[in-house]
């Protein structure tokens, strides 16, 4: 990190891990740099210090910090009230941090809300806002993969609707602190059993609860592998997902944006519903949505 200097920096704040980049004026990125300081780990008294911990060395006279993510949570370094849908994908009101530093001006681009079904979002907002800033004009629907996934109505370059789906932290839970925790262990994958309970799900989803407890007594009975075992758990639920998000992404334009193997899933999942989908990588989207708060900002 040694030896450049940031025009601004853009952070991305979750719950478990921070990263930034160092930015140019006109939006290149000159490095980059993460940890585990998670808004979940820290105190309200933690997050200048650990933010100054990342990105000192690029700190040279004043600079300003554009960030998105959980940061802006009520558990957050400051938080920064959601805008209500339908709304633009980038709100307005970007909300400045406290800060004992004199160099640092930290602003945090608030997040959505919507009322009826009842759901947030934190960070993903700047996801959408860079990937329309790249692809503007763009109607059709967003799927963000992770803990908990979301997919999100775009019409006119604005949030119309969006729903949550908590199957990232269902398969995790499931996996690790129930009975099926005996016959999901190690990393194995089989992509045809994954298809297998992708297409279970999908024709029957109210079976699901039978259909989990059946991987159990799969393997007892007869050896069913752990790789099978956690490639048809991962089916089942992404399937069931499907099922209830069908209204969202039926005959719909489809971009699926995340990180690598996950979001692939995802994609897969869709083209076996014959609903093709484009999957964008997180990193550089993030970036990008990033770039245009700070754009905004700047006027």
């Amino acid at each position: 990190m040694s030896g450049v200097k940031a025009d601004w920096i853009a952070v991305d704040w979750g719950t478990s891990n921070l990263r930034a980049w160092a930015m140019s004026a006109s939006g290149t990125v000159l490095a980059e740099a993460a940890c585990n300081e998670g808004m979940g780990k820290l105190t309200i008294h933690g997050f200048e210090p650990a933010l100054l911990k990342l990105i000192g060395d690029w700190v040279d006279g004043p600079v300003q910090v554009i960030a998105c993510g959980m940061i802006g949570s009520r558990q957050g370094w400051v938080e920064a009230p959601y805008a209500a849908v339908p709304c633009p994908a980038l709100p307005n009101g970007l909300v400045q941090a406290p800060s004992s530093d004199p160099n640092l001006q930290v602003f945090v681009i608030p997040g959505i809300k919507q009322a009826t079904p009842a759901d947030v979002m934190r960070g993903e907002e700047t996801q959408i806002a860079g990937f329309l800033a790249r692809n503007p004009n763009w109607d059709g629907v967003i799927c963000l993969p992770g803990t908990h996934t979301k997919w999100v109505h775009i019409s006119a370059d604005e949030v119309v609707s969006f729903q949550t789906f908590m199957t990232g932290e269902l398969f995790d839970t499931i996996s690790t602190q129930t009975i099926l925790r005996h016959s999901i262990t190690g990393v194995e994958w089989d992509d045809d059993a994954f298809q297998t309970g992708l297409s279970d799900a999908m024709a029957r989803p109210e079976r699901l609860a039978a259909r989990l407890f059946s991987l159990r007594a799969d393997g007892l009975l007869n050896d069913l592998p752990d790789g099978v075992a956690r490639a048809r758990l991962s089916g089942l639920l992404i399937g069931a997902e499907l099922a209830s998000a069908k209204p969202y992404w039926l005959g719909q334009q489809i971009a699926v944006i995340g990180e690598g193997a996950l979001s692939k899933l995802y994609v897969d999942a869709l083209a076996a519903q014959a609903a093709p989908a484009t999957q964008v990588h997180a990193g550089p989207i993030t970036v990008a949505g990033l770039t245009a708060a700070y754009r905004r900002l700047k006027g």
